[in-house]
């Protein structure tokens, strides 16, 4: 027993160590999100702080300013967001929902941060008072807001709440002719008066204009425009003004001349029908003035294109951008004094990605971005992330990619600075790299929060696809020159040919050597050189299933790759390519760069390369010999004819109960006496698992998927007994299956010359058949293998070899821990029992304290199918943390996770945002940012309204009850607050008595002077013998003694009529209700009491008292034992409300 304490003892304080340790390892927070926010649908731009704002359909904003700064903020509720507002200098925005609701946000310092909060929200209710828009004169003091049904209201910025004065669309119409007056329509359009902030510009949208001199409340001017009013704006000067209307036509109006336009409307994309002008801005400088709007193209020939137009003189471009233009607007340095606008800058927000144009270089072109970047230019299909990256490799790129972008770019500063970073330099320079459908790979720069695109590799050049590039440049050059189409941006959803789409990246940031791996079977490898070059592309073909007879391949063809000489700038540039026949999409890559080895996995097997002598060292088919034709179909191939379906069908059941799993064979004849192991074969005991544990069953494997190649991993280590390290191949397949290869390398000196040499080791299969997912050798330590070339330039410590090595498998649905080269189960780890549950992504991470820089421990990260991350302890395969992040409906972030180095993921949160997140409580990429106010910018919030004061409700107290208005009968004398409670009598069992405790609860009317006496005698017995505080006891002693028996029966008498049929029902204090309701409150607990408030139907008045018929609303309140006896009394008091402070009463 001693023995046993003991245990338990050092059991416990173990635990208890262990889980301090855990909260120095682990964490888990989404730290950032990199990319555009997905679906925006409004901005807002501040010109005194430098700060943009998005609002999204989801109801999100997001604040940003210099790279680094960055807010973000959600709605409490999912709706989309309409208009954003800045209040200049102050750090506060105005938010407007489609639900007719505003918000104001103010940035904010919390725990040494700055961060965005709700402060205050309004609605408006009803139809007519729909905002159809908003405009926040240059004063900040109130926001005008325009409804449908033609009213503008006034919203108080300071005290958020709607003004008295209304701007009444009919006070507006007086002088309006008589066409309009009818139905003007809804307010379309608000502009303030550029020179006298009193004067407004309201359009309606209709047509109508109205200038409304807001101090005198008139209508000074009344034009009335031909076309349905989109959009107004003034000159500087405030002496003209500008309308866009809905045929694609723009008006010029002098403001003292009503009668008609100054000058005729101009169509810019006439004569045929155009699409409205949605937007328009008039813009002054020095030279010739801007005129910016968006829409207008002709509907016939350009009607499905997204375009702002700008034009100063006789320069005229058309920006196109591919998704829709949501808004847009221009920075300048002027203030309102100043007598020019001179824009510098245009900046637009579409669906898709938010661009910038520099105004004031030569040919208006882009700002590149330091962050908001489009990461789904094209569709990402892929990702990779490299960490601590070399100083010489990450010079390369960024030279080659400023190199790149300086022709289309400006050189200008990012104008949008606002804020200062508060987080340190970043010591480690970190990669993302995104494959896309196009055939593209981007580097981007995850060092910090803001990510930036470093340089753009494209794989196309090097084929001839179905739509070359000089086909497009020659369609391009036939387009007419009107309108004058400048494309912007860089989304592009639409791929040449889906051929391109890269599958598998990897870079090694020693050698520089990035090999790519596509979806129609090519992996092209590429090395990085500073200077320009022409490539003639070497081709190797990999035929992984030439040893199978009657396979037939029914998907796409290849990509034919450049005949010709292909120029290629500084950066990546291709050495070779890899073809693998069947050209099916590659699943799976591995690259041992100390040696130059490549091995290369796709659904049909699995192939090694060795790319010093360009020649296939090994191709191994994984493809089940009786089911060829199962896997001949390409997964580009959606549909399956009837006849193959059933015949697959039968097959499977014709095979199920009687077929053995087969041992793999390798068609050498070495390779046949190669022992098959099975390692999930069922050892003594095992049945007797933990019941916390799911059973994992063997399933059947998918014809079409179980000859997939998952992961493929090169390790030196022991695979004979006795023998020494060698580079070996590890190959995980979809049925659970992994071949292990020796690999056999020359001499250093007769690399070029002797082959490598590559034979089977071993070959296993997992009794479940579960896909292998990932794999690792671990050397003696339990640290997973290092990369040999990380070990040679000292970033890792040299493995240890003086011990047994072990190799740990993560399938979908288990993990096991076996020891090499014997592969004896040493640990495993089942998922646990909730059904469904499979494994998507595996990482080998490390988790170092964040108190201990020398404490460190290896981990094994994971995602499951419905969206929980989870760590284990590797050997022991220990649950150590588990989080849910995302949903198990959110298929493409599960299926997109990547996890570092050090413990930090990234999946796909939209198809335009990456989320970063953090399982270690050491490591984290997160915005600390301050916004810095200046004194005085934000205005002095009001008095809060003070609390009434007891002197007046004294006041009222004194009143005589001859003073009392006669227009309120029904009330009684006030008397200070207190609070009645009761004790019920002992509890009854009796259920019956329910319905007679609710009969008794509703409050009946008394019907002669005995019950007014009997309701009076209640509430001074009550009062006599209820324990209060002292003080409150006392007061409401003196001030109840003042209502009277007149008083009593005034107000009965007032509460009864004939059509109450109050003579029908029973008395209020009737003994068997009130006992009965009593016992039934007893029953529910002994230590509550029952406080019986009656609230009015109207409103309270001088009287103090108003009694409500309704049923009344009962709160239970737990009360001390020692309480309990001073409170019991022996009826249930009448419901009575007593106001506060009439002590004299």
């Amino acid at each position: 027993m001693l023995k046993f304490a003991r245990t338990r003892f050092k059991r416990g304080a173990t635990d208890a160590e262990r889980e301090k340790l855990k909260q120095e390892l682990f964490t888990f927070r989404k730290t950032v999100e990199h990319g555009f926010p997905h679906r925006p649908s409004a901005v807002a731009f501040d010109p005194e702080m430098k700060l943009l704002a998005i609002g999204t359909r989801s109801g999100l904003i997001k604040i940003y300013g210099q790279p680094g700064v960055e807010f973000s903020a959600r709605h409490s509720v999912e709706s989309q967001i309409i208009r954003l507002f800045f209040l200049p200098n102050e750090g506060r925005l105005i938010s407007l929902l489609d639900d007719n609701s505003l918000h104001l946000w103010e940035v904010n310092i919390k725990d040494g941060k700055s961060v965005l909060e709700e402060v205050k929200d309004f609605s408006l209710e009803g139809r007519l008072k729909k905002i159809s828009v908003c405009c926040l004169p240059s004063t900040q003091e109130h926001l005008f807001l325009g409804t449908e049904g033609g009213n503008i209201y006034l919203l108080d910025v300071k005290t958020f709440q709607l003004l008295d004065h209304i701007i009444y669309q009919d006070v507006v119409m007086q002088n309006v002719p008589d066409d309009y007056k009818a139905n003007p329509g809804a307010v379309e359009a608000i502009a303030e008066h550029p020179t006298d902030s009193n004067k407004l510009l309201i359009g309606y949208n209709r047509g109508l204009i109205v200038l409304w001199d807001n101090k005198s409340c008139n209508a000074e001017q009344t034009y009335v425009a031909p076309q349905q009013l989109e959009s107004l704006a003034w000159h500087r000067s405030g002496d003209q003004f500008m309308s866009a209307h809905a045929d694609g036509s723009y008006c010029i109006w002098n403001s003292a001349d009503a009668s008609k336009p100054a000058q005729n409307a101009t169509i810019p994309y006439g004569p045929f029908p155009c699409k409205a002008i949605n937007k328009i801005q008039w813009l002054t400088t020095k030279s010739e003035p801007f005129i910016a709007f968006s829409g207008g193209m002709p509907r016939a020939s350009y009607g499905d294109r997204h375009c702002v137009t700008v034009m100063q003189g006789k320069t005229h471009v058309v920006f196109d951008f591919t998704s829709r233009v949501v808004d847009f607007f221009t920075i300048g340095d002027t203030d309102r004094e100043c007598e020019w606008d001179d824009p510098h800058t245009l900046v637009v927000l579409a669906e898709e990605e938010l661009v910038l144009m520099d105004l004031q270089s030569e040919g208006w072109p882009t700002f590149r971005m330091p962050y908001l970047s489009s990461l789904h230019s094209s569709a990402i299909t892929c990702s990779a992330v490299q960490t601590n990256v070399p100083d010489q490799l990450w010079d390369k790129i960024t030279a080659a990619g400023d190199a790149q972008m300086a022709a289309n770019h400006t050189s200008r500063e990012w104008p949008i600075d606002g804020g200062s970073v508060l987080s340190e330099t970043p010591t480690s320079k970190d990669l993302l790299l995104t494959g896309h459908e196009d055939g593209s790979v981007r580097f981007w720069d995850v060092s910090t929060p803001a990510l930036r695109l470093l340089y753009k590799l494209d794989t196309k050049a090097y084929f001839s696809t179905h739509d070359d590039s000089e086909v497009v440049a020659a369609a391009d050059a036939g387009e007419e020159d009107w309108p004058p189409f400048r494309k912007v941006g860089t989304f592009d959803p639409y791929s040449d040919d889906p051929r391109l789409g890269v599958q598998k990246i990897l870079l090694c940031p020693w050698s520089g050597t990035l090999v790519l791996a596509g979806t129609a079977g090519q992996v092209v490898l590429l090395d990085i050189n500073t200077e320009e070059a022409e490539v003639d592309l070497e081709v190797t073909t990999v035929n992984i299933v030439n040893d199978r007879d009657g396979f037939v391949w029914k998907g796409h063809d290849s990509l034919t790759p450049r005949s010709t000489t292909v120029k290629v700038p500084a950066g990546f540039q291709a050495k070779h390519l890899v073809q693998c026949t069947p050209p099916a999409s590659v699943t799976a890559l591995a690259n041992h760069s100390e040696n130059q080895l490549l091995a290369i996995g796709t659904s049909h097997g699995f192939s090694i390369f060795d790319y010093v002598q360009k020649k296939v060292i090994l191709t191994k088919c994984t493809l089940n010999p009786n089911d060829l034709s199962a896997t001949g179909e390409s997964s580009m191939s959606r549909r399956k004819s009837l006849k193959k379906s059933l015949r697959e069908s039968i097959r499977r059941l014709r095979k199920r109960g009687s077929r053995s799993t087969p041992s793999k064979k390798e068609a050498k004849p070495r390779v046949e006496a190669v022992p098959t192991t099975d390692l999930d074969a069922p050892e003594k005991g095992e049945e007797a698992a933990a019941p916390v544990q799911r059973l994992v069953e063997a399933r059947q494997p998918d014809g079409d998927m179980a000859s997939m190649v998952r992961c493929l991993v090169f390790a030196e280590t022991f695979l004979r007994e006795g023998a020494s390290a060698g580079l070996s191949l590890w190959a995980g397949t979809n049925s659970g299956g992994i071949f292990v290869y020796s690999v056999t390398m020359p001499e250093a000196d007769k690399r070029e010359e002797e082959d490598v040499v590559a034979e089977l080791g071993k070959e296993v299969q997992l009794k479940h058949r579960a896909p292998v997912v990932a794999l690792s050798v671990m050397d003696a330590s339990s640290v997973p293998l290092p990369d040999p070339m990380d070990v040679k330039h000292e970033r890792a410590d040299a493995p240890n070899m003086n011990g047994a090595h072990t190799v740990v498998i993560a399938s979908e649905e288990q993990f096991k821990v076996f020891t090499l080269p014997r592969l004896k189960e040493k640990t495993k780890y089942k998922l646990t029992a909730k059904e469904g549950v499979r494994v998507r992504k595996v990482g080998f991470t490390q988790y170092r304290s964040r108190s201990d820089e020398k404490h460190l421990e290896q981990h094994l990260s994971l995602v499951t199918n419905v969206g929980d991350f989870l760590v284990f302890s590797i050997p022991q395969l220990r649950r150590q943390v588990q989080h849910s992040c995302m949903r198990k409906e959110d298929i493409n972030g599960i299926t997109s996770t990547i996890f570092t180095r050090d413990g930090e993921a990234f999946f796909l949160l939209s198809p335009s945002e990456l989320q970063r997140c953090t399982l270690s409580a050491r490591v984290a990429v997160e915005p600390l940012c301050m916004l810095e106010l200046p004194e005085g910018a934000r205005p002095a919030p009001p008095p809060e309204p003070e609390p009434e004061a007891p002197a007046e409700a004294e006041g009222e107290g004194e009143k005589t009850e001859e003073e009392k208005p006669a227009s309120v009968p029904e009330t009684l004398p006030s008397v200070p607050a207190i609070v009645v409670e009761t004790s019920p009598p002992n509890p009854v069992e009796d259920e019956t008595e329910e319905a007679a405790a609710e009969e008794a609860a509703a409050p009946e009317k008394p019907e002669s002077e005995h019950e007014a006496e009997g309701v009076l005698a209640d509430i001074q017995k009550t009062l006599e013998n209820t324990s209060i505080l002292d003080s409150t006891a006392d007061e409401s002693k003196d001030s109840v003694g003042d209502i009277t028996l007149d008083e009593i029966k005034d107000y009965i008498a007032s509460k009864e009529g004939p059509d109450e049929g109050s003579a029908d029902k029973p008395a209020v204090d009737e003994a068997p209700n009130e006992e009965a309701g009593a016992e039934e409150q007893a029953n529910s607990t002994q230590d509550a009491v029952t406080e019986n408030a009656v609230t009015a139907d109207s409103e309270q008045t001088e009287g103090g008292i108003v009694a409500n018929d309704e049923i009344p609303t009962t709160k239970t309140t737990g009360l001390k034992e020692e309480d309990q006896e001073d409170q019991q009394v022996s009826e249930p008091l009448q419901e009575l409300r007593i106001t506060e402070g009439d002590d004299d009463k």
